[in-house]
C-alpha cells in the first residue's frame, strides 16, 4: 500500500504551497475549532477513513485525516465504535512518554458525526512504494532509537496493526507511527514488521521513559478515562512493568505476530 500523498488545491485546481508547521498545541488549538470544509474517502482500508480539509481564520487551511466511529467495521475482538478512542489514546501515550511519534490527534465532531482527527503528516516522496523497496525495508529495519521507540510503543500499547504502511518518514525528517486503532486490547494481539529488537535488550532510555510515566501512574488513569476502559489501562500498566523487569523485548512468534496483510 502506497503512502497517502496529499495536497489542497484552488478552484483552479492549483496547488496551495504547504503551509508551515504549527507548534503543537497551537495544531491541536486549531483542529479543535477549525471548520470542517471538505471531506474526501481514502479508498482502501477497512473502515471508513477520510481526507479532510481544516479551515481556521488565524491559521488558514490544513489537512487532517478523520475516521468517524460511524464507519468502523465490527470486530469480533474489539469492542464496537471505540477505534477512534483509540486512535487518540495512542496519541496521548505518545505524547505522555515523551516520544512524540504518533501526530497530534483529537477527538471532535465532523461531517460523519464524532470521530478521530489527526493531523496530516506529509511523506517523503521516497516512501513509495513504486520507488526503491529493498531501500524502504533495509531503513525500517535498522537499529536506531527513533525507530526503537516505535517497536517499544507498540509492545507496550498491544498494536495488532504495524504494517510497513503504518509507518511514515515525514519531510520534516521525522519518525512517525499512523493508524492505531487497533491497540490496547486486554488480550495479547502485538502483531508488527518491525522485528529487528527481536529478544534484544531495551535502550536503558526508554525504560526510564517507562519508569516516569509509572510515577505518574494516578495523573495518567484520569487523562486515559474517556478513552480505555478500566481493565485495558491497567494492562496497559502491567505491559510496562513487565518490560521493565525483563528489560528486553520478548521473541516474537511468526506464525503470530506478523499482521494481516503486512505491507
Amino acid at each position: 500500500m502506497p503512502n497517502l500523498h496529499l495536497q489542497l488545491n484552488r478552484d483552479d485546481d492549483s496547488a496551495f504551497e504547504p503551509p508551515a508547521p504549527l507548534p503543537e498545541e497551537v495544531a491541536l488549538e486549531m483542529m479543535r475549532r477549525a471548520e470542517i470544509t471538505a471531506a474526501t474517502l481514502i479508498p482502501w482500508g477497512s473502515n471508513y477513513t477520510f481526507a479532510v480539509a481544516l479551515e481556521d481564520e488565524e491559521y488558514g487551511e490544513r489537512l487532517a485525516i478523520y475516521k468517524p466511529r460511524r464507519g468502523e467495521a465490527p470486530l469480533w475482538d474489539f469492542e464496537g465504535g471505540t477505534l477512534y478512542r483509540r486512535e487518540h489514546a495512542a496519541y496521548q501515550l505518545s505524547k505522555r512518554l515523551g516520544w512524540d511519534i504518533v501526530p497530534p490527534t483529537i477527538v471532535r465532531h465532523g461531517p460523519h458525526g464524532v470521530g478521530s482527527v489527526q493531523l496530516y503528516i506529509e511523506p517523503l516522496s521516497g516512501d513509495d512504494e513504486n520507488d526503491d523497496a529493498d531501500a524502504d525495508f533495509a531503513f525500517w529495519g535498522a537499529e536506531r532509537i527513533d525507530i526503537e521507540r516505535i517497536v517499544l510503543f507498540d509492545l507496550i500499547s498491544n498494536n495488532a496493526d504495524r504494517k510497513l504502511s503504518h509507518c511514515l518518514r515525514g519531510v520534516d525528517d521525522r519518525i512517525w507511527g499512523i493508524d492505531h486503532g487497533l491497540t490496547f486490547n486486554v488480550e495479547p494481539k502485538l502483531r508488527t514488521v518491525l522485528w529487528q529488537y527481536n529478544g534484544k535488550a531495551v535502550t536503558p532510555e526508554l525504560l526510564a521513559d517507562l519508569d516516569r510515566f509509572l510515577e505518574r501512574e494516578a495523573e495518567h488513569r484520569v487523562a486515559f478515562r474517556e478513552d480505555l476502559r478500566h481493565e485495558e489501562f491497567e494492562m496497559l500498566l502491567q505491559r510496562m512493568r513487565s518490560i521493565r523487569e525483563q528489560e528486553k523485548y520478548p521473541v516474537l512468534d511468526p506464525h503470530v505476530n506478523v499482521p494481516r496483510g503486512w505491507w
